[in-house]
């Protein structure tokens, strides 16, 4: 068998969207803070940043640089480009009304989780989950849902990029405990979070499905171990949820 060798990659482009990455996740930085961050020359640092400048990526406020709103721009595309957009964001409010609890939709994309909606009823938890947030997939509802309609060699490489990594102590960490797991998933139609990504909280999540062999992301629903009994766990929730996914699978066809 040929050894894979990965493409050449262009530095400079690199240390441009190690830039663009510290600046979302900081929201404004010095150029010293960023180069001592990122372990480069402030030289090299100021350059990238005149250059996104120039380009209307980054704006300036006295020293500090921050993201501009032409990611806004950006994000609308994407979103646009989707083209099932609309359907899930109906679906998921009326979800949220109904049950007053948090919902959200994620897809997969580079091995994570990205979510594309999060919204929630009157009831609903707050979670670090937001928009554009990347998360791993084996300790998420969303994310397990996701991987149990993934081909096998597929959902192998995945792990073999990112691991298994333990958040609680019921996240699994084992390879052939998740496979087992995802068969389970495929069984009854949809994945179950039983406080494996945040103690306290369990969530049910179903795949939509864009054909037999392709997933195009899940939906889940979350509420405190509190207020999730045996039966709403094991059969209400799921049967909303499943059939919001089902919903969104249908007018996504038509979209």
């Amino acid at each position: 068998m040929a050894k894979t060798t990965k493409p050449r990659t262009i530095q400079a482009v690199g240390i441009t969207l190690e830039i663009i990455d510290y600046l979302h996740e900081h929201d404004s930085a010095r150029i010293t803070e960023i180069a001592n961050e990122l372990g480069r020359a402030k030289g090299t640092i100021h350059c990238h940043l005149a250059t996104l400048l120039e380009r209307e990526h980054v704006i300036k406020n006295g020293n500090e640089y921050q993201l501009s709103l032409r990611y806004l721009e950006l994000g609308e595309g994407v979103k646009d480009r989707l083209g099932f957009y609309d359907v899930v964001t109906d679906e998921l409010d009326e979800l949220a009304e109904e049950s007053g609890e948090l919902v959200q939709f994620a897809t997969e994309e580079h091995g994570r989780a990205v979510y594309l909606y999060k919204t929630g009823g009157e009831r609903a938890v707050q979670t670090a989950s937001s928009v554009g947030k990347r998360e791993y997939l084996h300790c998420l509802a969303l994310g397990k849902a996701i991987l149990a309609y993934t081909p096998r060699e597929r959902v192998e490489e995945i792990i073999d990029q990112h691991g298994l990594k333990r958040y609680t102590p019921q996240t699994i960490t084992d390879r052939e405990e998740l496979f087992d797991e995802l068969e389970a998933i495929r069984e009854r139609g949809y994945a179950l979070d039983e406080e494996e990504k945040i103690e306290g909280l369990h969530c049910v999540a179903a795949p939509v499905m864009a054909d037999e062999d392709e997933v195009l992301g899940a939906v889940s629903l979350s509420r405190p171990l509190s207020r999730m009994t045996g039966d709403q766990f094991r059969e209400e929730i799921p049967n909303m949820v499943t059939r919001s996914a089902n919903v969104i699978e249908i007018n996504a066809k038509y979209s």
